[in-house]
């Protein structure tokens, strides 16, 4: 059933992992998607698997319809130049995950903060954080003119814990206020803000790093708590889905949950639990 048929959709930070995992599952609802990153077809960024060309040919090859920007979304004008392309040709915009995050191209060191090197912060808040909020900030007017709409924010959440990494807890925490604040001030617009918080991924970086493929990651020991990134695109699929989404706006929600609750799967047929530290 195409239960978001008619729905438009911006995914950014689309190239590879969440981003295209989320796409694909709205394509396959029936969703026209737009898809944003920095990494086209011959120009992929660090020379990584996936750009936003390839993510958009499989949300075509899914059922629905995908159309590729590249954007730099540390690059306000690129921002805003996708809003006004999707009011252009669309005329509205139903549901925007902010997907994007910068701190792939550092990694994640295991050090105390006083350790690790400032560009931390750009990486984490420039390219991630406010890269989220300078879409929010072009979007939402255009979200605003419908009846109803979604709006989501990857992030990571496990009831409070402390990640382990100073910058990468700061900076995902801070998204999952700017979804709380966000609900707030858009309650009487009708559009639900969520933050959705995934469990470990096996993206194709996670792959990469470990040595593995999909065929053969349950040879990892390292890998066996991982899912899918269609798993998260399951969960974000049936909140844009779902009617009474508003009755959960300002939360952050994690898929294992809403897997339990929706009735869905990772591509493999489990039912991967929350994920926990």
């Amino acid at each position: 059933m195409n239960s978001l048929h008619g729905k438009v959709a911006l995914v950014t930070g689309a190239s590879r992992g969440a981003g295209k995992g989320i796409a694909i599952e709205l394509g396959k609802a029936g969703a026209t998607v737009y898809v944003t990153g920095r990494s086209t077809k011959g120009n992929s960024t660090n020379d990584w698997p996936g750009t936003i060309d390839d993510t958009a040919s499989e949300v075509e090859a899914s059922g629905g319809t995908g159309i590729a920007i590249k954007c730099d979304h540390t690059i306000d004008s690129e921002t805003e130049a996708v809003i006004t392309q999707i009011r252009k040709e669309q005329g509205k915009l139903d549901i925007l995950v902010n997907n994007v995050w910068g701190a792939h191209d550092l990694g994640m060191e295991a050090k105390p903060f006083w350790e690790l090197p400032l560009n931390h912060w750009d990486t984490m808040f420039t390219a991630g954080v406010r890269a989220q909020l300078a879409t929010n900030h072009f979007a939402i007017p255009l979200l605003r003119e419908n009846k109803q709409a979604i709006l989501v924010h990857t992030t990571f959440w496990d009831d409070g814990k402390y990640t382990g990494h100073f910058y990468y807890d700061l900076a995902k925490h801070a998204l999952i206020r700017m979804a709380y604040g966000l609900s707030k001030e858009l309650t009487h617009d009708n559009i639900a803000v969520l933050a959705v918080s995934p469990g470990f991924m096996r993206t194709e970086l996670v792959l990469k790093h470990h040595n593995a493929a999909e065929e053969n990651w349950q040879e990892s020991d390292e890998l066996i708590r991982t899912e899918t990134p269609y798993y998260v695109g399951r969960a974000i699929k049936a909140l844009a889905s779902d009617p009474d989404v508003m009755k959960k706006s300002g939360q952050v929600l994690k898929t294992g949950d809403l897997a339990k609750e929706y009735q869905f799967t990772d591509i493999d047929g489990r039912l991967v639990p929350p994920f926990t530290l």
